[in-house]
């Protein structure tokens, strides 16, 4: 035994610790056993958040994590020896780990939250044992369909519409993410919950503590970062599709829109206005002669008051000047990618000389002509064919094999770091198909991939989306109408087949995190389905419309999300943890804290919804409606069931063109009774990162339902282009009063000037 250990043994039997054969080391927040060659390290980063980390080699191993930089806090820790067992207390947790049995045991201070399988680890896996009727959710977002994960198997690998990120969150209030960057496979069966990763020397993951589920995600990101404010067009409607083969079609699609007075904030362009010779591929300039005048183009879109985003991939084509400049640079990976049988590489993110690259391309021929997002496609990256040799390809943190999933996370971020490094001014957009745990701090929306037009599909994407959002990333959204429309729709927007579900599907994407039409196949303009008049033209303009009245709730909300780690879109058991009915909901979510959101995802025109315990009121009727059960409501094409929480304070902004045509300087603010409740109104420049500065306001607003009065508190904050005097008209929503998109209905107008009010209803 080293000098070193002997000094440790006697500290520890100095505190009464019972020596075993195995050497016991206390580290700073934790322990570390080693036993038979392998060593054990059990740290607490927070009183809630405690890491694992299992090794063989004699020294111990450098680790690669893009997704994790939490700083250990500085944590009350007690480590104690008895029995063979080590256990390490701290203000929340207890984890306890039997040498004998090789098991790992978290509990709280009443009860065992989690157990290691004993004798179920490997360098690359980890087995777990769950509660027989415990639920789990995360893992990414897959299309099989399921929302609870027990007794899956899941290949967690990135590919076009699945997307891998090794997170489980129980009902139980915690979650571990395991760190191992390598494709994983996920099993659940009678053996236990199962992380096996095609590659490892080393077993690494981290136990969350959360104690609900909104506990849960708030530590995900306090362990890998917090998502950052996105700016506030972003959040209106966006039209695209594949593809605009001109840069006067893309301008002419901005101007009908205008035209017919149909709010948009953006448009979107996708792939080859590079050129059709895919050895151009993705050239980051535009060559084609269709768009003979970016830098006009982009100033006819500006005029309009719209923002343009443009498809970028993580590949290029051997003619291309960052093709050339790459490969110089020895920057190419190895492996085949689409389109086939033309040169095509993709770059290696992970080295940083590579990013710099992809940034000075974006920057020169994008950005600095006005482009205001990035729509980056198949960051998974494409792989086809897949050769095994592909795999050895070494980045400058491993193999391809061994950091194969963290791509996404790589390439997202490079982006956004030299933006930040380049301007302060506009805020980073980033579309994305693929992601990974840390994702979030890149100002990225995800998309659910090339999936196809169908009502199963639609359904299935609820369950996707709470998934993700579970596991930490807050912005998810997916293709209006599914992006293939060949299989079940081959006459596209010609068939009134296709009118009908494509009508459900925006319904359903006003409550994502982005509003976006897209797809292949055929066109999805508002104009292309019909006039005015037509009951597909009218229910997509209504709940487009309705987009934008719900912008003050949707932004103060994001506010929440990157203040606080709230989440967007809300499993039902986020709220009602204790009713177990809502641990199998999947086709309904709450969007934010107020709404209940109920897609149609089939072709009938009723369905039924299950409302959790408490009061409820019809969004569309203002009728009351009691909770704690599961009732069968009527769904005209132009109405999907919308329920709001008694006690909601709700703010609902101006009909608008786009989001920045008018201040919110006359709200309509709805109270929802029946509840005590309250809302905070966020507002800041609406672009830009004055914020994290302090350049924001918030109004916060009480209702008290005993003494039927709302309370507008003292305005918190200042920003230059602050309101300082404004009205709020307050309304008592109830049938007849305050539905749906109606704002002139009636209320108690008060003028606000940044002092505390109270309004007596």
């Amino acid at each position: 035994m080293t000098v070193k250990n002997l000094f440790i043994t006697a500290v520890f039997l100095a505190f009464g610790f019972a020596m075993q054969a195995q050497d016991i080391e206390r580290l700073g927040n934790g322990f570390k056993v080693t036993d038979d060659g392998v060593t054990v390290e059990v740290t607490s980063l927070s009183p809630e958040i405690v890491r694992v980390f299992k090794y063989a080699a004699p020294e111990r191993p450098q680790k690669y994590s893009p997704s994790v930089i939490m700083t250990p806090q500085d944590v009350k820790v007690k480590v104690t020896s008895r029995n063979g067992v080590v256990t390490l207390s701290n203000p929340v947790l207890k984890v306890s780990y039997d040498m004998s049995a090789d098991q790992i045991v978290f509990s709280d201070k009443k009860n065992v939250i989690l157990k290691e399988r004993p004798d179920a680890y490997s360098a690359k896996s980890q087995t777990f044992v769950l509660d027989k009727d415990e639920a789990i959710y995360g893992l990414g977002q897959h299309q099989h369909g399921a929302f609870n994960q027990r007794g899956m198997n899941v290949f967690l690998q990135q590919v076009n519409m699945e997307i891998g990120i090794p997170v489980v969150h129980s009902v139980k209030g915690y979650a571990i993410f395991w760190d191992n960057c390598s494709s994983t496979w996920f099993r659940d069966n009678a053996e236990g919950m199962t992380f096996d990763s095609e590659t490892g020397e080393f077993c690494d993951y981290y136990f969350i503590y959360g104690g609900d589920a909104d506990g849960v995600v708030a530590g995900l990101r306090t362990l890998t970062g917090t998502s950052p404010m996105l700016p506030l067009w972003s959040f209106g409607f966006f039209q695209s599709r594949e593809r605009y083969a001109t840069q006067d079609q893309l301008v002419g699609v901005v101007k009908r829109y205008r035209d017919l007075n149909v709010p948009l904030d953006g448009i979107v362009q996708d792939w080859r206005y590079w050129g059709d010779d895919h050895h151009w591929w993705n050239a980051v300039e535009f060559l084609n002669p269709g768009f003979s005048d970016p830098v006009g183009m982009m100033k006819q879109v500006k005029d309009m008051n719209a923002n343009a985003i443009i498809s970028i991939w993580p590949s290029f084509g051997p003619n291309t000047n960052i093709y050339k400049e790459f490969a110089d640079n020895n920057l190419l990976m190895a492996h085949e990618t689409f389109p086939q049988d033309h040169g095509v590489k993709v770059y290696d993110p992970w080295n940083p000389a590579a990013r710099d690259i992809y940034w000075k391309y974006i920057k020169k021929n994008m950005f600095d002509i006005g482009i205001a997002g990035w729509w980056l496609d198949a960051t998974e990256p494409e792989h086809n064919p897949i050769k095994p040799e592909d795999y050895d390809y070494m980045t400058p943190e491993g193999s391809f094999r061994d950091v194969r999933n963290t791509f996404p996370i790589v390439s997202t971020g490079g982006v956004y770091d030299h933006q930040r490094a380049d301007s302060d001014d506009k805020r980073v957009l980033i579309l994305t198909r693929s992601a990974y745990l840390g994702q979030q701090r890149y100002g990225t929306h995800v998309w659910s991939g090339d999936i196809f037009a169908d009502w199963q599909v639609l359904n299935d994407q609820i369950p996707a989306a709470l998934n993700f959002s579970l596991g930490g990333i807050p912005y998810w959204n997916s293709d209006i109408g599914g992006f293939w429309t060949w299989r079940e729709f081959p006459e596209g927007v010609k068939d009134p087949a296709f009118h009908k579900l494509y009508v459900r599907w925006m319904q359903f994407a006003v409550f994502t995190g982005m509003m976006r039409s897209h797809g292949s196949n055929t066109p999805r303009e508002i104009f292309m389905f019909g006039d005015r008049g037509y009951w597909a033209f009218d229910a997509q303009e209504k709940f487009i419309n309705l987009r934008y009245r719900l912008l003050p709730y949707l932004y103060s909300t994001s506010w929440k999300v990157t203040s606080e780690n709230a989440t967007l879109m809300r499993a039902l058991f986020m709220e009602w943890p204790e009713d177990k009915k809502t641990w199998s909901i999947d086709d309904e979510y709450m969007f934010g804290e107020s709404f209940l959101v109920a897609p149609v995802t089939s072709p009938e025109d009723v369905r039924d919804v299950y409302l959790p315990e408490g009061q409820w009121f019809d969004f569309w009727t203002g009728k009351a409606v009691n909770g704690g059960r599961t009732i069968t409501r009527q769904t005209p094409v132009d109405e999907i069931p919308v329920y709001v929480k008694a006690g909601t304070v709700l703010p609902v902004g101006p009909t608008v063109q786009y989001a920045l045509e008018k201040e919110w300087d006359d709200l309509l603010v709805r109270i929802y009774p029946g509840a005590d409740g309250e809302f905070v109104l966020y507002e800041d420049a609406k672009d830009g990162y004055a914020y994290e500065d302090g350049g924001y306001t918030t109004i916060r607003m009480t209702w008290n339902e005993r003494r039927r009065e709302l309370t507008i508190h003292d305005r918190q904050g200042n920003f230059p282009e602050m309101l300082k005097d404004r009205v709020f008209r307050v309304i008592l929503v109830g049938e007849g009063a305050g539905l749906g998109l109606d704002n002139e209905s009636a209320g108690t107008e008060v003028r606000y000037t940044g002092s505390a009010i109270k309004v007596a209803l």
